[in-house]
This record gives structure tokens, sequence and C-alpha cells, in this order.
């Protein structure tokens, strides 16, 4: 198989011969290398989806003897940031001798684990179910990647003819079947009966090809894909406009992503289970993600989404993460969504009968052993005019969410451009859907953190309590909005946090704590990161030591601005947003030991934090009807990464103790309230 170009139009080349030569004779060390690059273009197989594998002469470490060994991508791994611990390894010759004992397509599932009895490596991670597609192609390097322009055509209505011309025969056809032995089967079939073809397109499914070298095994995926997204290319307006033209226009960018903001928590609110607080009883909000992508925009607006968007997906990674089929809302982007009522008013009965649709679609197609319905609330919500939302446990989930289902409209338009877009029969996608494969595969992951589908918004995070704070809030499960006045503290803060917890956990704005805009702007970046507001932590501050005659007016406005009424309006925003959410949440107020010591040199600071604490009081006992829990912690002095010790604070302090300023760390360490 000879390699013909590295230049491509529709998918990026990124092998690099200086790295994969230092691999040269580890065929193992070759695939993760390729598999990393092909799960590095988004075009070429989406988050968690597709399967790479290579066989290889390995030494049996029972006899001594060499024998053929197959590594493939684990259960449950990605291919964009697999390492070599996420493959399997198996012996191809027990694999293949399972066909022995198969006894059909009713007992599917019974082969799974009969894969455990084939494991070469012990410690490798679990096959997947696409395992036995690999071991029965002769193939050393072999790909199976769901790529858009890929699929598109193979959920085609004409998808079989079309391959067939597009490729003149070198690419076979196997009908939708659901992953499993018998598409093994099926596959090598369709090898035996057309010899020399180099790969093999799987029905609404993907594809899959091969080499004999990890590098031709690369160069054939990337040449059969290019060739299917420059036919689309081709195609795309013989048949008129792309979904049927544009109904209605989109808002200006400013305004969607306002109005987005608007709406996230009041959608939150609807996607979440009731008791948000009782995690034991599966009470969780949902997490959100919000994109107005041009290819969105381009679906959602057009003449076609009210024909198409019902029909739901066809590849089943697909509809695994984004359900059967989204909630388009009977909303126009001229409505005013600032009436709270009065949209949820509108929204529920759209809820209500999506959960119906969901829950109809489960009692019909369920079978005697199908594991119990579960969340009927839609995962992916359309808002023509503005953009597309997502809901899930937590914000990675929802954004992969998102981005599966612009997958999904990239395979309908190309579908619609070449032929017409066919979807999976309802009961084909419940039954992958609720697979008892992937209910186990789901109960095998690892159990909810304590602030799991919690979003916490902590002011002055950059640094201090605050930053300690919302490291620990990381720690146990919730997204963060971390929020700072100083850009630079906040911008260093935030890539600690990517780093350390992963970007999908994090987000950062500015944040003064004084300005009403600066608040608005901070709590609707929270809304379009995360969906809206769980936790509120008002931690922002300042210090200031000083005599009441050495205090100026100044001096003590500043106080009470940041401190008391930059408390006020940053809860009084977010519990805006709560209310909207209609799930309660907390709200905890970081006051100081000096609320309730007096002590010399202390008259402004102190008063304010006594005022934080009788505000704490007040909100406690208004918000308690909306489940709205408002707590105080007062702390002493915080050393480290801390900004107490500006505005004179540490010499006021100092002088007030009769200490130098060097002794008042272990001064306050040996203190005790």
């Amino acid at each position: 198989m000879s390699v013909t170009t590295v230049n491509f139009k529709h998918v990026s080349y990124l092998w690099d011969e200086v790295k994969a030569a230092s691999m040269a004779g580890d065929e193992v060390a070759l695939l993760v290398y390729r598999s990393n690059l092909l799960g590095a273009d988004l075009r070429l197989t989406n988050y968690g989806g597709g399967n790479t594998s290579c066989k290889a002469i390995a030494k049996d470490p029972l006899t001594g003897n060499e024998t053929e060994v197959m590594w493939i991508k684990g259960s449950g791994g990605d291919l964009g940031s697999m390492k070599r611990s996420g493959l399997a390894a198996l012996y191809v010759d027990r694999l293949r001798s399972l066909k022995n004992v198969y006894r059909g397509l009713q007992f599917e599932d019974e082969m799974v684990e009969l894969f455990n009895h084939c494991i070469y490596d012990l410690a490798s991670k679990a096959p997947s179910i696409d395992t036995p597609l690999h071991g029965f192609l002769p193939f050393k390097h072999i790909d199976h990647l769901h790529p858009d322009a890929a699929i598109a055509i193979a959920a085609a209505k004409d998808g079989k003819k079309i391959t067939h011309e597009l490729f003149n025969g070198t690419i076979g056809w196997v009908d939708w079947q659901r992953p499993g032995f018998d598409l093994g089967l099926q596959l090598k079939q369709c090898l035996d009966e057309n010899p020399g073809i180099r790969g093999i397109m799987l029905g609404s499914h993907g594809l899959f090809t091969w080499g004999d070298t990890a590098y031709e095994s690369y160069m054939n995926t990337l040449e059969v894909i290019e060739r299917c997204a420059q036919y689309l290319e081709d195609n795309y307006g013989k048949k008129g406009e792309i979904f049927a033209g544009q109904k209605i226009n989109s808002l200006p960018k400013e305004e969607r992503l306002k109005k987005a903001a608007l709406l996230a928590p009041i959608l939150r609110g609807f996607c979440s289970n009731a008791d948000t607080r009782n995690p034991t009883a599966g009470g969780r909000g949902a997490v959100g993600h919000f994109t107005d992508d041009e290819r969105v925009l381009q679906f959602i607006n057009s003449n076609d989404q009210e024909r198409l968007a019902p029909l739901g997906t066809s590849c089943p990674d697909h509809f695994l993460r984004t359900k059967i089929s989204p909630l388009v809302l009977n909303l126009t982007p001229a409505d005013d969504v600032t009436n709270v009522k009065e949209v949820k008013e509108k929204l529920k009965p759209q809820f209500e009968a999506y959960r119906k649709m969901y829950t109809e679609y489960y009692e019909t197609c369920k079978h005697p052993n199908s594991p119990a319905i579960r969340d009927a609330n839609p995962v992916v919500i359309l808002y023509p005019g503005v953009g597309m939302f997502t809901y899930a446990k937590d914000k990675q989930t929802a954004r992969v969410a998102g981005e599966f289902y612009i997958n999904a409209i990239n395979v309908m338009r190309g579908a619609e451009a070449v032929s017409e877009y066919t979807s999976l029969p309802r009961q084909e996608a419940f039954d992958i859907e609720h697979w008892l494969l992937e209910e186990a595969k789901l109960q095998r992951m690892p159990k909810p953190k304590p602030l799991s589908g919690r979003v916490a918004l902590v002011t002055g995070s950059a640094g201090g309590i605050g930053k300690a704070i919302a490291k620990k809030f990381a720690e146990e499960g919730a997204c963060v909005i971390l929020n700072d006045i100083n850009s630079e503290r906040l911008e260093s803060t935030k890539d600690e946090f990517a780093k350390q917890f992963g970007k999908d956990i994090v987000s950062s704005t500015l944040l003064n704590v004084t300005d009403t805009t600066s608040i608005d702007s901070a709590v609707d970046a929270a809304s379009l990161a995360f969906g809206g507001v769980h936790i509120v932590i008002n931690n922002a501050g300042i210090s200031i030591s000083k005599s009441i005659a050495d205090h100026s007016i100044e001096e003590w406005d500043r106080l009470y601005d940041i401190l008391v009424k930059g408390q006020f309006l940053v809860s009084k925003k977010c519990i805006e947003v709560m209310r909207k959410q209609g799930f309660g949440g907390d709200i905890v107020n970081i006051v100081s030991k000096n609320a309730v010591v007096a002590g010399p040199n202390n008259p402004g600071y102190g008063s304010a934090k006594a005022a934080q604490a009788h505000l704490t009081r007040l909100m406690a006992a208004e918000l308690g009807p909306d489940k709205i829990r408002v707590n105080t912690v007062n702390p002493d002095a915080v050393i480290a990464d801390s900004n107490i010790w500006a505005g004179g604070w540490a010499d006021g302090r100092a002088k007030a103790y009769g200490i130098t300023i060097d002794e008042l760390p272990s001064y306050y360490a040996k203190e005790h309230y």
C-alpha cells in the first residue's frame, strides 16, 4: 500500500518521522502514537470513540514460545489521550477460537466475559466490545473511527451505492448491526468476499481501515476520510441550499451570549434532579455547557431543523451521549427571557412533554432484563437564533455531548447533501442506549465525588483563603469559577488549577465586588460556563488596621464598600440565579474573628466584619423558603499567599500586640480562640 500524499485539505497530517523512528521495532508504542494522532483531530473521531489495534509477535510467559498478540484500545478509553496502560492485550488464537463456542446473536453478551480467557497481559485494561471486530481481520494495524464525513455517507439512504461508486469497490460495506462478536464475523466475511479492499464502511456507524505498518494504516485512514470529505464538499449546494436554507437569523453575538446567560440557570433547574442537596438519594445539579458555533446556528436556524432534529442521531457514540433526540425550545430570538415566571411557565410543558416522550420510548422498547430507566430529561437543548445548551452530570460530559451533537449535525448536513439522512430505528437505538453491557460499564465508573454537580463561585479566589477554598471544592468534584480584581494573579491561579484538575473543572473571570456591571458580567460568565451557580463564597476583602484618630473616611468607605456592600451585591446577583434554578443553594460569607472579638486599632475593619456577620443572619432568615442556606466562617489571620498584610495591616496589628512584624506569623499561629 503506497503513500500518495501528505497534503490534505479536510484532515490533519501529524506524523513525525523522527519521533516515529525512535519507536522503530516497538509496534505497541507506534500503536499508541498513531492512536494519539488520530484522536487529536476531532474530524476523524470523537472523544472516547473509535478503536485502534495492532498485532505483533510476543513471547508467551507460560511456554516461552512466540505467539501472536493483539493490543487494542481498552474499554472506556480515549484515542487522543490514551497511554500504553490504556490498551488490552489478547492472544489472537484464543480470541479467534471463541467462534467455536459462539451461540448466535441472542447470546452476544456472554462473549464479553469470555474475552477474559484470552487475556495475554493480566495488567491490561478490560477489552472493549469492539475487540472481535479487530480480531477476525488479518491485518497487523487497524483503525476503526467515527469520522463525520464517512458517517454522513454511511447514514445516507444510498450510502452503500455511494461508497461503492466513490471508491470503485475498494471499500466494502456491512449493514448496520450492533457492535459485538457477530459483527466481527461479518467484517471477516466482507473481506473474504472482497479480497484486496482497503477498508469497510459500517452502515450508520463508522469506518474500518488498515495497513501492514502503523504508518500505512494511518495514511490509508487519512486518505479514505479525505476522499469522503471532498465528495461531500463537491456536492454541497447541488440539491439546493444547505438544510433547505435559513428560516430565521441569529441574534448578534453579544445578544446571543446575554440571552443564553439569562436562560441557562432556568434550563439547569429543569434538567436537574429535585433534591440536589442529597447526593445519596441521587440528587445532583446538572452542569451546563453552551455553544453558538456557526455549524450549530446553521442547523438550528434552518428550514430542515424541524424535520431532522426529531429523527435523532445515527452513530451509536452520538446518541449514547446526546440521548435519542434534542429538545428544541419554543422560543424565538426576539422573546424576552427576563421575566423568569413567564419563561418557566412557557417551558415547563415542553420539558414535561420531553420526559413523557422519553418514558414512552423506554416503555415501548424495553426488554424484560433492561436496566431501569435513566434520567428522562433532555441532554441537548436547541434555541434557534441563539445556540445549543447541553446538561449532564459534570462539565466534561456536558461539553462532550455538545461536541457529539455537532458531529451529528455534520453527519446530517453531509447525508442530506448527497442523498437523504437516515437515523437508527428507535428499537435499535434503545438496544444500544440500554444495553446491559453499557449499563455494566456505567456501574464500573468511579462514584461521583461529594460536590460533583455543584458550581461554586468564590470571590477573591486568586490567593489566600479564597484560593484554598476553591482548591478544596475542586478536589471534591465541584466546578469552580475563580475570580479576582488582579488579572495577573487570576491568570496564574487559573493555569495552576487547570493543570491540577483539568480545564473542565475551572473557569475564571475578573470581578470587582463593588461594581454591579462587573458582578453581572462575572455571574453571566458562570452561567455560560457551567449553567448557573450553586455555591457562593463571599471571600474578597481588604484589611486596614488603624486607630480611630488615624483612620480616614476614605479608608472607612473602602472597607465597607468591599466587605459589606460587596457581600450584599454579589449575594443579590447570585440569589437571582439560584431562584431561577429553583433547587436552592449555599452562601458562605468569610467574615473574621474580629467580628466578635474587640481589639485596638481596628474600628473600620472590625465593625465592617460585624456588619457582614449580621447581614449573614438577615439573609439566612429571608432565604430559607428558597432552600438557600447562608452561613459564616470567622477565621483568624491567614498568612500564606494572602493580601491581608497589604494596606498597613501588618504594621497596625504588630503595634496593637506590642511585637514586630516579623513575629506576627508565629504569634497568630500560637493563638487559640
